[in-house]
């Protein structure tokens, strides 16, 4: 049965544009392919044993990953209630609630922490990363995923809400500003730059945004995002060279 949302915050409008969860589901290659490269940078994480939670979990697709892949619930932050109502999870929590509040029951719960395409959407996201940080144990972890090279930005990124993508540079920086430490990093999605660059020439000429996310994020069909996730597997994870996204995963120190 699914949770119900619990609203420690009221909604409130976010960075994201929501054409994007009709679109997006656990089929979807790009859903697939960055699961596995979380999977890739975590083997021996004993999953069903931490505490858990996803900020930005949105219609909870990582939420169901988690608990049908690694046997591990998820609980789910984020201010998006149409997002929160659609609830691809089935035994993980759902809040409405802002992380900024930095919650007094909330602080230091948490063994682990998700961003999956997050903080590409906040201005300021250093203090992000520090009001998520407050619901982190010592010692506990970040695993963070963001679209990557500021050089593939296009009207995608802008209908999509990003505010940025990132260099491995610049996203080691952020987290070390935030007080952590690198422990795992890998860019992914290089078979897919091509591809990325093409889209970015296409899309220059729209100017619906609803329509862009559409045409950008569509996979066309089973066939073709079949040849999709084969494509995108085409690459050992860790690399560092270059591609379409970037994940770390970033440990707070035991003293906190």
């Amino acid at each position: 049965m699914t949770q119900e949302i619990v609203y420690l915050s009221k909604p409130e409008p976010v960075s994201m544009g929501d054409a994007w969860f009709d679109i997006a589901s656990a089929r979807h290659f790009w859903i697939q392919r960055r699961f596995e490269v979380l999977h890739k940078l975590t083997t021996g994480f004993d999953w069903p044993h931490l505490k858990l939670a996803e900020i930005g979990s949105g219609s909870g697709l990582v939420q169901r990953q988690f608990e049908d892949y690694l046997g591990a619930e998820i609980d789910g932050f984020d201010l998006n209630e149409v997002a929160l109502r659609q609830a691809a999870g089935l035994r993980s929590q759902r809040f409405c609630y802002n992380i900024h509040a930095r919650s007094a029951s909330l602080h230091r719960t948490y063994d682990g922490i998700v961003l999956f395409d997050v903080i590409e959407h906040i201005d300021d996201d250093l203090g992000f990363l520090e009001s998520a940080i407050h619901h982190l144990k010592p010692g506990g972890f970040l695993v963070i995923n963001v679209p990557a090279l500021q050089s593939l930005y296009s009207s995608y990124d802008k209908a999509a809400g990003h505010v940025r993508r990132y260099s491995a540079e610049e996203l080691i920086a952020l987290v070390k500003s935030a007080g952590l430490k690198v422990e795992q990093w890998t860019y992914w999605g290089k078979p897919m730059l091509p591809l990325l660059a093409l889209r970015k020439r296409r899309l220059e000429a729209m100017h619906d945004a609803d329509a862009i996310i559409r045409d950008g994020f569509d996979s066309r069909g089973a066939l073709m995002n079949a040849a999709l996730l084969t494509l995108s597997r085409c690459e050992t994870i860790p690399q560092q060279s270059k591609g379409t996204s970037l994940m770390l995963i970033a440990r707070m120190s035991d003293a906190g």
